[in-house]
């Protein structure tokens, strides 16, 4: 009796039947990435809304960070990059938060966040392979390229299909799973291992979000 008022609330009432797990699972998981965000964020939140801290602040903040961890990537300071990574994760966290919080989202904040979210990735990456060119391991600069490309992507998809009017959170492996598998892998100075984790995953999100989109437009 309860699956009718359970499937409207999750968006999902007039879906078809056979598309009802997979959409609720991609649905669930977005929300659970919601859920402990703001766990971990709420009480950080409330003080900051009383200060004079802005969003913006805080997001050109969180890419500094991030640039500073990749200066420390190339200079083979893993363990400390590690922890400015895990901390720029969180600052990237904050901002939309607060934003949403305080009633100053807007457009132009979101593009920013969003593009200096990339400019971070990339930073990082490009630490890395700064340590392993001046280490000549061609193979992980290799890894290092695609696990770029793959980052890449899984962004630039949902940016494609939410420009045409889609929805296109779904996906296993988004940006908070690789800053939280980069970090680990800094610190437990395993890279390589790390960065195969983020590209194989980034790939297979990609393929998951491509699905998606193209299962959409079928229905319009």
């Amino acid at each position: 009796m309860r699956l009718p008022l359970f499937r409207l609330k999750m968006g999902l009432a007039e879906s078809p039947e056979s598309t009802l797990p997979k959409r609720w699972s991609m649905l669930s998981l977005w929300q659970l990435r919601k859920t402990l965000a703001e766990r971990f964020t709420g009480p950080v939140i409330r003080f900051l809304a009383r200060t004079s801290i802005t969003p913006g602040a805080i997001t050109w903040l969180g890419f500094i960070v991030s640039v500073a961890a990749a200066v420390l990537v190339a200079g083979g300071n893993l363990v400390a990059a590690g922890v400015l990574v895990l901390v720029a994760g969180f600052l990237d966290m904050l901002d939309g938060a607060l934003a949403r919080g305080t009633g100053r989202v807007t457009r132009f904040g979101a593009v920013l966040d969003s593009t200096l979210d990339r400019l971070s990735e990339a930073a990082l990456l490009l630490g890395i392979l700064f340590l392993f060119a001046a280490e000549a391991r061609l193979a992980a600069v290799l890894l290092v390229g695609i696990t770029l490309a793959g980052s890449q992507l899984v962004s630039y998809i949902r940016a494609r299909a939410e420009a045409l009017g889609l929805e296109a959170r779904a996906g296993l492996f988004t940006r908070p799973e690789r800053v939280i598998v980069l970090a680990l892998g800094l610190l437990l100075n395993q890279l390589v291992i790390a960065l195969v984790i983020i590209a194989v995953f980034s790939f297979f999100t990609v393929g998951q979000r491509l699905v998606n989109v193209h299962r959409q437009l079928k229905i319009r």
